[in-house]
């Protein structure tokens, strides 16, 4: 039996959908017949440098070349009254939106004792507030039509760790917070939020350091794992197949998907007396050593060659 994913006629804003993983999202949803805003202001893995319209364009022509329709906005994520004019766009253009895909995102890798306070903020300012600044905007056309999906891209980065990204880890690790705090916030109105960690080799990842045996053969494994096979998962949430599915974290890896547990108490300990630190020290710290999480990137957890 085919499941019906009820998005033709449907309007997805997708940011950073000039390229890679964004591009691919795009893409996949113009193919289950949904309308698409593609957000991308074109410019450098970094966010510097002039800002260009060609990749959002060649994003369009690839759209329309198989039927579909796009428009595109060049605002930045980054700044909330360019997030709403992102929202006005799809009202104007095609008079609703339905879904957000919250995929922009820069990189500005620095080991963090030597990061500099406008690289963390640079990277602060495009992933965690730039998701916010969109999904706030589209949250008044989605309470006002009773419904509406936001897929929020994270990353292992911050779910599990990597070096030299405390500013990518962190915004990575606080949108799965905004995401969870929108599915409780706005259930109310039909409105269901997820997050994806993707695996892909695209721009964003080729600057993973490559100098040695191990890690290049990380990168190796990932270079498999191209942009577009992160798609059907993203699209499949913001589907009426996924109905019922909020406040989740998953991630799609070539062929594999995967959902992440969601933090909970593993282990208790009590002192009717309270705690002093030489207390804890003595009863608490061997009590709870056997359950801690080690301090692991991501390569260490996803170890194994993709299927």
């Amino acid at each position: 039996m085919t499941v019906g994913l009820g998005l033709e006629g449907k309007v997805a804003v997708i940011t950073g959908a000039g390229g890679g993983i964004g591009r691919g999202i795009a893409l996949e949803f113009a193919k289950a017949g949904t309308r698409v805003v593609i957000n991308d202001i074109g410019v450098s893995l970094g966010g510097s440098g002039e800002r260009s319209s060609a990749p959002a364009e060649e994003t369009r022509a690839m759209i329309e070349e198989i039927g579909g329709q796009a428009v595109i906005s060049s605002e930045s994520v980054s700044e909330w009254h360019a997030a709403r004019r992102t929202i006005e766009m799809a009202m104007d253009s095609f008079g609703q939106v339905d879904v957000v895909v919250n995929n922009a995102g820069i990189l500005r890798d620095v080991i963090f004792h030597k990061m500099d306070p406008s690289d963390w903020e640079a990277v602060i300012n495009v992933h965690l507030n730039g998701s916010f600044y969109m999904s706030r905007a589209a949250a008044e056309p989605f309470r006002a039509q009773g419904g509406g999906a936001f897929v929020h891209m994270t990353s292992t980065s911050g779910l599990i760790g990597n070096f030299g990204q405390a500013n990518y880890s962190a915004a990575k690790l606080g949108i799965v917070g905004l995401s969870k705090s929108i599915a409780l916030d706005m259930s109310r109105f039909g409105v269901r939020s997820n997050c994806v960690a993707p695996f892909a080799w695209s721009r964003m990842t080729s600057s993973i350091p490559a100098t040695t045996p191990e890690e290049q053969a990380r990168v190796e494994r990932m270079k498999r794992m191209t942009p577009e096979t992160n798609a059907p998962l993203v699209v499949f949430l913001a589907s009426a197949a996924a109905e019922g599915v909020t406040g989740q974290v998953f991630a799609a890896r070539l062929n594999e998907l995967f959902l992440f547990n969601a933090m909970r108490p593993i282990r208790s300990v009590q002192s009717g007396g309270g705690w002093t630190p030489a207390l804890i020290a003595e009863r608490a710290l061997p009590a709870f050593r056997a359950a801690f999480t080690p301090p692991e990137r991501s390569g260490d957890v996803f170890s194994w060659d993709p299927i």
